[in-house]
């Protein structure tokens, strides 16, 4: 392989891209708009839940648990009758109902047992799991509060935890969704730019043009790797320290040359894969509708989204395969909890031989393509 083939084709990339405002817009709003929506949008911590309260005690504790639902956790409690409870749920209106019974506050003071009802629209999942366990904690705190001034709840229990989270100390999800949409950006534009670019110059004939010039199958792959992969990876680092750092105020750990230096291993396996299905494909519609079950697969079962300890066994051997399950552990290694080299360079590793094997799988494809073509 020549070099001077392979920059001087890549620069041709970059021309081609720089002629089309399509994408370069959708490079713009994936890196940018899209990075804050999904942050900013995607809330996986309770916020202004609905909670409605069936008062059946009307005493001065069911007031003062109702009055502790507070925000930005809650929106005020509204107090409804018990024949209204189920159509409330079903119809959608509140996420919680709960139910005072009557007699609670006697039964407290007369030293019994009381149980409150906490009826649940699950469908809302995430609000479902973690707003029972609030309020729970907020009917505890108050009775208490309430029986025995002065005193907590804490001092009543035989073993008391104490909660240390790293990396997150506040669990917020805007700072796992901005970095995490950063990596399945990369993953997207990864796949879409070399299959594109691709499947244009097929479109306007100008492969037809590289057959008759004294270049290598391998050349034409390596100038559009490297020329889509320096755009993306130039644009993943203004978005983590524009957007992510700067805009949405999320914390960057580690060294981001380390992570780029993973991101180019990337980039490489999945511009590839790019090429790879540029080449089973006769349009750019077909390449559209051959890379959105690729992504959405990359996407939920990488371990972004989905933790890789709660999928079955076989499946989580299979995405092994994929380069996007290497990139993500190293990525949220070294941008989540500031990790150095030696944690991460066996992944490095796996990215490279990933890599490689996407790489020689599409060669074969493309000048397979090529020789139809010719």
């Amino acid at each position: 392989m020549r070099s001077r083939n392979i920059l001087q084709l890549g620069l041709k990339e970059l021309y081609s891209l720089k002629a089309d405002p399509v994408l370069i817009a959708l490079i713009i709003y994936i890196f940018t708009i899209a990075v804050y929506a999904v942050a900013t949008g995607m809330n996986f911590e309770v916020r202004n839940a609905a909670v409605a309260v069936v008062d059946e005690d009307n005493s001065a504790l069911s007031r003062q648990m109702r009055a502790a639902f507070l925000p930005p956790y809650f929106k005020p409690a509204v107090q409804i009758s018990a024949r209204d409870m189920d159509s409330a749920l079903e119809n959608g209106d509140y996420v919680f109902v709960v139910v005072f019974p009557p007699d609670m506050e006697r039964n407290l003071l007369l030293g019994k047992s009381s149980t409150v009802q906490v009826n649940i629209d699950a469908s809302a999942m995430t609000q479902a799991g973690n707003g029972a366990v609030y309020i729970q904690q907020i009917l505890s705190d108050e009775a208490i509060k309430h029986l025995l001034p002065g005193k907590q709840l804490q001092d009543f229990m035989p073993v008391n935890v104490d909660v240390r989270k790293l990396f997150n100390p506040n669990s917020e999800s805007r700072w796992f969704n901005a970095v995490m949409q950063v990596i399945n950006s990369i993953t997207i534009l990864g796949i879409i730019l070399t299959g594109a670019a691709l499947i244009r110059e097929r479109e306007h004939g100008t492969v037809e043009h590289l057959l008759v010039m004294p270049v290598r199958p391998s050349e034409i792959m390596l100038a559009k790797i490297w020329a889509n992969g320096v755009v993306i990876l130039i644009c993943t680092l203004l978005s983590l320290l524009i957007v992510v750092r700067e805009v949405l105020a999320v914390p960057v750990q580690g060294s981001i040359w380390l992570f780029s230096a993973g991101a180019l291993l990337y980039l490489f396996s999945v511009t590839a894969l790019g090429i790879m299905l540029a080449t089973l494909a006769r349009s750019m519609a077909q390449f559209g509708l051959l890379v959105i079950p690729v992504i959405v697969i990359m996407y939920l079962l990488s371990g972004s989204t989905t933790p890789m300890e709660s999928m079955p066994d076989w499946l989580r051997w299979f995405m092994q395969l994929s380069p996007s399950t290497h990139f993500i552990a190293f990525a949220q290694a070294i941008l989540y909890r500031g990790a150095g080299f030696g944690s991460v360079w066996h992944l490095l590793l796996l990215l490279a031989a990933v890599g490689a094997l996407f790489f020689s799988v599409a060669l074969l494809r493309f000048r397979k393509a090529i020789i139809n073509m010719g």
